[in-house]
């Protein structure tokens, strides 16, 4: 695996969620998510971790957080994988 060239925590905003319907938020969530470390980590390829999923998905579809802690980690090929970020 190439060498990590950039590691960061965010802390990703989601009140945008609540203006899709309501059994759709969760999976909002995660494009949001995604997009966000698309612009903010300058990668089209961004693999996000299961935790996330699962923090995400926690309460259903209808009630994801308001906002995640997530630690992102871009490498030299320009993959970014992203995990939960531990408290």
């Amino acid at each position: 695996m190439a060498n990590i060239l950039n590691e960061q925590i965010y802390i990703i905003p989601l009140r945008d969620v609540s203006k899709a319907p309501r059994w759709r938020r969760s999976q909002r969530a995660m494009k949001d998510i995604r997009s966000y470390l698309m612009k903010h980590m300058k990668s089209d390829d961004v693999k996000l971790d299961q935790t996330i999923n699962e923090k995400v998905w926690e309460r259903g579809s209808e009630k994801p957080p308001r906002k995640i802690r997530i630690r992102a980690m871009k490498f030299e090929d320009g993959q970014v994988q992203a995990e939960l970020a531990e408290e």
